[in-house]
């Protein structure tokens, strides 16, 4: 079996590879465990001053994999409270990552994928990258609430409540990302950046990320993502009709069917 997550340095750059290009790198709990291995690996390592999180295949994440929490017949607020643990744990440690981050992102970041796009301090994108948070359309909720101190309270609003997906151009004018490219010169700009970030020494580094972070929990974020948590697990195990129609069909025709009859219900 491959790796799920693939991890390699060079100079003062380590990279961290979503890989599971088949499954559009959708995040499963071994994705999540061996994310963590590695931040802290990338966080020990001295030599490492700048981290690219980045995906191989067509798209930068999906979301989280559907098909596990069918197969598991994950209902209850109680079965899902640990899962969404979990899960914001691992967003948090790439937002808390005691050095600069930077997101690589082509095709579709979406839901789980997002968020931890988001949790990084920079994020370089291809033309054809797509953002947004579509769990409303499943009867489900952002994960990790990091979107209203990233992009403000009305776009956030209008985005979690249609589920609606944003190209890359339009991220740049809302200051979701910093950069838009070509497909094919992602990761030379990404690496490029990353090398000039890593002319400052690494103390001075790790203190202007420290600050940055206080700012935001200044804010209210880190209060705000766990005060999220519980809603998320009452929100995910409601058992809505819709949520029962989609499991439904995606246990009777297969998860693609259970994905075109949500996307039919809000197709103008």
């Amino acid at each position: 079996m491959s790796e799920v997550i693939l991890y390699e340095t060079e100079g003062p750059i380590a990279t961290i590879t979503l890989n599971r290009p088949h499954k559009l790198n959708a995040l499963n709990a071994e994705v999540i465990t061996e994310l963590e291995r590695r931040l802290s690996q990338a966080a020990n390592d001295d030599e490492v001053k700048v981290l690219l999180l980045a995906a191989n295949g067509r798209a930068f994440s999906a979301g989280y994999d559907i098909t596990d929490e069918i197969e598991e017949k994950t209902e209850t607020p109680l079965d899902w409270l640990p899962i969404l643990r979990r899960d914001v744990a691992a967003t948090m440690r790439v937002w808390n990552f005691p050095k600069p981050t930077i997101a690589v992102v082509q095709g579709y970041c979406l839901a789980g994928g997002c968020e931890l796009a988001m949790a990084c301090d920079i994020i370089v994108a291809a033309e054809d990258a797509e953002f947004g948070e579509p769990e409303i359309q499943y009867g489900s909720g952002p994960v990790t609430l990091l979107m209203p101190f990233i992009l403000g309270q009305k776009k956030t609003a209008e985005l979690l409540f249609t589920g609606d997906r944003i190209d890359a151009w339009e991220a740049s004018r809302l200051g979701l990302l910093n950069t838009v490219v070509p497909r094919d010169e992602i990761e030379a700009t990404a690496r490029a950046l990353a090398l000039r970030i890593a002319n400052a020494p690494l103390a001075v580094l790790r203190l202007t990320k420290e600050a940055l972070r206080r700012a935001y929990d200044a804010m209210g974020l880190s209060q705000a993502v766990e005060a999220n948590i519980p809603i998320s697990a009452i929100l995910n195990g409601a058992n809505t009709p819709e949520q029962q129609e989609f499991d439904r069909i995606a246990t009777e025709q297969g998860l693609k069917a259970a994905l075109s009859w949500r996307d039919s219900r809000y197709r103008d």
